[in-house]
């Protein structure tokens, strides 16, 4: 039936990013968005001045957790913020058209509202260590939430936690970098993810602490620089603008024609790879942040869901429409490439010249290794979850191995690696957040409520 392993994988990719999956990714974030009254889009200054605008605050004393608010954010961040900006953006123009890019957008305004519940609902449900540690997450409220006859469901979304720690960062992030290097010096991927493998050991030794104290650094500083970078050829391409939107409306629905490289699309596989990457980019209904965001020190499950929004927002609204919109206006996106390649190509195509190509290198550098350490908290969560909090110790040396075992293989079929994790994740996470939308609709009113009062209070 199939002529390989890969051809298999590809199958039941396609299967499980089928309309189901895309009814209910979305189907929830509907749901939620007209449960809060469409909060993501009416109190979106609210999210940023309650996220953003108090970064500098001073941390509450006397609250739990391991990290600050901002240190959680950051190292979700560092999690979501990875190749999937840079390299997977430009996998899914290359497969599924521009078109990809308003799925993609569509994902990311609903997905605002999923993961703010599904922060909130991990913070709510978390649970604390005796030195003040704790452990969080959908695995964590499946089974409190819903009671120990839902724990078969807490186990299945806990194995593929541990499975896409392995795939999606473990292996997904020093492929990518390994091509930009080959690509941009001719370096062998190999060399390239035993580097990241050494360097993420270093930190994820050092516990969470460590892993949040480098990512509070590094993220800020690696999106800034590529956002600059990125917003500096969309200035310098400003009339190109409005027809990359409107390509991106056109073949949102219907299908993208053969034009030069690019092979054509049809509207399904548009549809089907803007949604999917999406999720893979900022990982709202994923269930993977929230396990993040579960160590912060907050003394509200909702406030700490505040920067779940934020998160989304900064992540695909921000950076993944400013890597479609350089691919777009320099025309690159006709060129046949595909993944990291495509990215440096169009940056390469614009005033930078090579240094452009330079700069996407050294940000896929920054991503990748930033994911990896982040998104290892998911991954010791999960193991500690399946196999006990002594299996860490273990565990721990398993993930660096993915990346040196893959290095080389070919980029789309590690691709598929990210879509069938970033999907077996979402299923049982999506369906515990619908189930326990009574407990995060009587948070969310409680918090508004006493929202209100205090700027009631303020005023009078």
């Amino acid at each position: 039936m199939f002529a390989n392993f890969f051809d298999a994988l590809n199958w039941i990719a396609g299967q499980l990013w089928g309309l189901p999956m895309m009814i209910l990714l979305l189907g929830t974030g509907t749901y939620f968005t007209v449960s809060t009254k469409f909060f993501q889009f009416r109190k979106i200054g609210y999210i940023l001045k309650n996220t953003f605008g108090k970064i500098f605050e001073k941390e509450k004393e006397g609250v739990v957790g391991v990290m600050t608010p901002f240190q959680a954010v950051s190292t979700a961040l560092a999690g979501t913020v990875g190749t999937g900006n840079i390299a997977g953006v430009a996998a899914a123009i290359s497969v599924g058209g521009p078109g990809a890019v308003f799925w993609m957008w569509i994902v990311a305004l609903v997905g605002m509202i999923t993961k703010m519940v599904e922060v909130s609902l991990a913070v709510h449900f978390r649970e604390v260590n005796e030195d003040g540690s704790t452990y969080g997450g959908p695995m964590y409220y499946i089974e409190k939430g819903l009671g120990k006859k839902w724990k078969w469901l807490s186990n299945i979304f806990a194995f593929t936690v541990v499975i896409a720690g392995l795939t999606t960062a473990a292996l997904l992030q020093p492929h990518t970098v390994g091509e930009a290097l080959n690509t941009t010096f001719n370096i062998p991927p190999i060399a390239t993810a035993i580097a990241l493998s050494i360097l993420t050991g270093i930190v994820i030794i050092g516990g969470f602490k460590r892993i949040g104290k480098i990512s509070e650094k590094l993220v800020p500083f690696m999106a800034l620089l590529y956002a600059i970078t990125g917003l500096t050829i969309i200035f310098l391409n400003i009339t190109e603008i409005p027809a990359a939107f409107g390509t991106i409306f056109k073949y949102a629905f219907s299908p993208a024609p053969i034009q030069g490289g690019f092979l054509g699309a049809t509207i399904a596989i548009t549809i089907q790879k803007g949604m999917s990457r999406g999720m893979f980019s900022n990982e709202a209904g994923m269930g993977s942040a929230p396990m993040v965001h579960a160590t912060a020190k907050t003394d509200s499950a909702i406030r700490q869901g505040l920067w779940g929004s934020f998160e989304v927002f900064v992540d695909t609204i921000i950076i993944c429409t400013i890597t479609a919109l350089v691919i777009i206006v320099t025309g690159s996106w006709t060129s046949g490439l595909s993944g990291i390649e495509l990215t440096i190509n169009a940056f390469n195509s614009s005033i930078f010249g090579s240094y452009g190509g330079l700069l996407v290198t050294f940000a896929s550098i920054l991503f990748a290794y930033s994911t990896m350490i982040g998104w290892y908290v998911n991954y010791e969560t999960g193991c500690a979850y399946v196999f006990g909090g002594k299996s860490v110790k273990y565990m721990k040396w398993l993930y660096l191995v993915p990346g040196i075992i893959f290095a080389g293989q070919k980029v789309n079929s590690i691709w598929l690696f990210a879509d069938l994790s970033s999907g077996l994740m979402g299923i049982p996470n999506l369906i515990a957040l619908v189930m326990l939308s009574g407990v995060f609709m009587k948070l969310f009113k409680e918090f508004m409520e006493n929202e209100e009062k205090m700027e009631n209070r303020k005023n009078g």
